[in-house]
């Protein structure tokens, strides 16, 4: 019971000591639990059966990804904890010599542990359930649907998931509080504030060159992410450029421990100026016995900032883009005029049946009256074929580049038949969709592709010829450059290429390759588009079973679909980085809190020397403020300046999913989350170590 109590005075007294520990605890339950409650707020949202289903998704997702967030904020809270125990020591020591042994003084720290935990985990998870409330209201945002009505939600598994996890946690930092009291020495304990790091005096000279070559390392890393990005095609090259940034950012930070100093030192001015000089001595010392702790932090930010960035640019891009690239209701699409027997690519011969054969000859519209289908259904239906040449191929086409296109790309499948419509029924989809209409000469023809990246190949072959043999007729490019065009609905400009020739040109019944039938539903109220919608999308609709049951392959997309899952997708992927990036940044700013105020608790005496010889509390509490700030900007500065580089790989390595004109609010949006975690913590430290260099005077 003594024990107890003493456990209770010592966390009252010391609770300064434990403030940021205490809102890095709190911190992460509430994070915990307020991702892990996201399946209970589907009560509150009127979801339908896709978007069901993508919550069920992304709740297994968090599922996994709490798994790796807990063994980070493991690893963290021992961390922490072991700060905490080394600015004890002395105590401990006194402990030992009034008689206490080492395992009362592991039982102090055991009742010490609990008491945190079990206040830390109330807390966070008072502030949790509230906070996933306000989590409802973001999901159904995100979503895009409505709340039906609001009500209070309690998610007992998320509960009891947080403290199993959590309980865990405290677990493992009991089992470390008690080796590492086992292994202390009580002449140890006693001399332990006498005992300052180890700092290593280092060659300026050294230091500039290993500056040097770091500075060189990351620019060459920068030059192939940016503007090599397209060789990275697969992991076995893309980690020796990780690793290369790895060990630059280490080597990097290690020179500038010694290197920063020497640099100052020549403008006298502001070395001699203040309280600059011990300012500059104590980062030196602090960058020099942290060069590790310093690296994984930066790399930590730099994920942040990446996956944070990457991922809002990535939403915007797919929620600007839907509305753009969904102007229908429904595309229907069937493989035209299919043979008997046909030898797929694994070599498997499939054989067809005499209906199959018969329907393939036949139009989309044929196809749904035959499965019962009412016409009257759908209205502003537009029906084309699509065609292909086993003569015009991805290769035969960029005849002039293919070399060196094939070099820069090996992946592309080249041997890809091109896609060719004719003229008129392209402007049927065009009109219908509000594209720009195209009118061809008879020896003309368009290329129409919207995926950037083949966008930029295309190009380049017809700014050098581009003429095309068709039907044993040549054909030259109207324009020198792709147009912008699309039949078939998506997430996202994903059209690779589509030839637009005149309608003169004698395309064949056999080079035929799919009927393509575009309508919007004929309904005016969503609840009237959803029921259409149940008829091709629904396993139960007389019309799917008809044509399962007559083994008719009619594929196709309808907006609502594409809708739901590209939405779906995208908040998926938010949630993920937005997890990730919360945890990834208390961890970071925790870290560095803590170091600073270990450091602020060995330096009481320099600071009290400080002010001995004259300096007033304005100036030390300046070169505070400086000191920390630099220490908390070293880091997040070389994390921007990573992360510029690593948002542009994952921009051209996502093109077509993720714009780099959504960049900008993004950006702001992580500016403002990090700008917020860090500053608070930034804040905490400086009040904090504030408090700790008054002590004793």
């Amino acid at each position: 019971m003594m024990l107890f109590k003493l456990s209770l005075k010592n966390i009252k007294k010391s609770f300064k000591d434990y403030a940021i520990y205490f809102m890095t605890l709190i911190l992460g339950v509430t994070i915990f639990y307020m991702f892990n409650s996201i399946e209970s707020q589907e009560a509150m949202m009127q979801v339908n059966q896709s978007q069901k289903m993508i919550i069920e998704l992304m709740t297994q997702l968090i599922g996994f990804v709490s798994g790796f967030v807990a063994i980070i904020l493991a690893f963290l809270i021992i961390y922490a904890n072991n700060f905490l125990i080394k600015r004890r020591k002395k105590e401990f020591g006194i402990y030992m010599t009034l008689g206490m042994g080492k395992r009362q003084i592991s039982k102090i720290l055991l009742f010490e542990t609990i008491l945190i935990g079990i206040i830390s985990l109330g807390i966070g998870l008072v502030i949790g359930i509230f906070g996933s409330q306000l989590m409802s209201i973001l999901v159904s945002k995100l979503f895009e649907v409505d709340m039906t009505e609001f009500q209070f939600i309690f998610s007992k598994d998320a509960f009891v998931k947080t403290c199993i996890y959590f309980a865990l946690m405290y677990f493992a930092v009991m089992i470390f509080n008690t080796i590492s009291v086992s292994r202390y020495k009580l002449i140890d304990l006693l001399n332990a504030a006498k005992k300052n790091e180890k700092v290593i005096i280092k060659n300026p000279i050294i230091c500039t060159i290993i500056f040097l070559l770091s500075c060189g390392v990351l620019g060459y890393a920068y030059y192939i992410v940016s503007a090599k990005a397209y060789t990275l095609t697969s992991f076995s090259k893309i980690w020796p450029i990780l690793v290369m940034g790895t060990v630059a950012t280490l080597l990097l930070f290690w020179s500038l421990s010694g290197l920063m100093i020497k640099l100052i030192q020549f403008r006298k001015k502001t070395y001699l100026k203040d309280a600059n000089m011990f300012v500059l001595r104590q980062i030196n010392n602090k960058i020099n016995t942290t060069v590790v702790s310093m690296t994984i932090i930066c790399l930590m930010l730099f994920i942040t900032i990446t996956i944070l960035s990457t991922a809002l640019s990535i939403k915007n891009t797919m929620t600007r883009e839907l509305v753009e690239m969904t102007p229908v209701d429904i595309n229907l699409y069937k493989t035209a005029s299919l043979p008997e027997r046909y030898v797929n690519r694994y070599g498997e011969e499939i054989v067809y049946t005499k209906e199959q054969i018969e329907d393939s000859q036949e139009s989309v519209q044929y196809t749904l009256e035959n499965a019962g289908l009412d016409m009257n259904l759908l209205k502003d239906v537009v029906e084309i074929s699509t065609y292909t040449s086993p003569n015009l191929t991805w290769e035969t086409y960029l005849k002039d580049v293919f070399d060196e296109v094939k070099a820069q790309f090996p992946g592309l499948a080249y041997g890809t038949p091109e896609l060719i419509v004719k003229e008129s029924e392209y402007n049927k989809v065009a009109k219908l969709y509000g594209l720009e209409e195209f009118h061809l000469n008879d020896n003309e023809y368009v290329m129409l592709c919207d995926f950037d990246n083949m966008v930029n190949i295309r190009n380049k072959e017809l700014q050098i010829d581009g003429i095309i043999t068709l039907c044993g007729k040549e054909y030259t490019p109207k324009y020198k450059e792709c147009k912008s065009g699309y039949i078939m609905m998506s997430t996202s400009h994903t059209n690779t290429g589509i030839i637009l020739v005149p309608d003169s040109c004698p395309l064949t019944k056999d080079m035929q390759e799919q009927q393509i039938l575009i309508a919007n539903y004929n309904a005016t109220t969503d609840e009237q588009k959803q029921e259409i919608e149940n008829l091709f999308a629904s396993d139960d609709s007389i019309l799917i079973q008809n044509l399962d049951k007559n083994g008719i392959d009619l594929e196709g997309a309808t907006r609502i679909s594409i809708y739901d899952g590209s939405v779906g997708i995208a908040t998926i992927i938010v949630f993920l980085a937005i997890y990730l990036g919360i945890i990834f940044l208390i961890s970071s700013s925790a870290v560095l809190a803590l170091k600073q105020l270990t450091e602020s608790s060995d330096n009481k005496l320099r600071y009290s020397i400080l002010r001995k010889i004259g300096a007033d509390d304005k100036m030390i509490n300046h070169s505070l403020f400086l000191q920390i700030g630099i220490f908390f900007a070293f880091p997040i500065v070389i994390a921007i300046i990573h992360s510029i580089f690593g948002i542009q790989f994952a921009l051209s390595t996502m093109s077509g999913i993720a714009d780099a004109a959504d960049l900008l609010p993004s950006i702001i949006a992580t500016v403002v989350i990090i700008g917020f975690i860090y500053g608070i913590y930034f804040l905490a430290t400086y009040f904090e170590s504030k408090n700790i260099i008054k002590e004793n005077i």
